[in-house]
C-alpha cells in the first residue's frame, strides 16, 4: 500500500509509488504559497493546473502549466504560489 504524506496542515498531500525508472510522488496542493527544501534532485511535473515557482538562487517567479516541468537540486530550497489547486508527479533522483 502506498504511503500518504500531508504538509502545511494537510493542504499538499501526496501518495508515493515507484515508476519504471525513479521513486516518485503524485499529489495535489490547495491553492496558497509554500517553500519547500529538497534532500535530493527532484523532477517535478504539473499536472493539472499552473502555479508561479521561484527556484534557487533566482530573484524571479516563473509561470509553470498543465504539461511543464520544471527541476531543483538536492539541498536547496524553492518557493510556490498558486492561485488555484495544482495535481503534481515529482520524481526523485537519489
Amino acid at each position: 500500500m502506498p504511503d500518504v504524506n500531508e504538509y502545511f496542515d494537510g493542504k499538499v498531500k501526496s501518495i508515493t509509488l515507484t515508476t519504471r525508472t525513479l521513486p516518485a510522488t503524485v499529489g495535489v496542493m490547495e491553492a496558497g504559497e509554500y517553500r519547500f527544501t529538497t534532500d535530493c534532485k527532484e523532477i517535478m511535473t504539473i499536472v493539472s493546473g499552473e502555479c508561479q515557482v521561484k527556484l534557487p538562487q533566482n530573484d524571479s517567479w516563473h509561470t509553470f502549466i498543465e504539461g511543464q516541468v520544471f527541476e531543483v537540486e538536492a539541498h536547496q530550497s524553492f518557493e510556490l504560489k498558486l492561485d488555484i489547486d495544482v495535481a503534481y508527479l515529482c520524481q526523485y533522483i537519489r
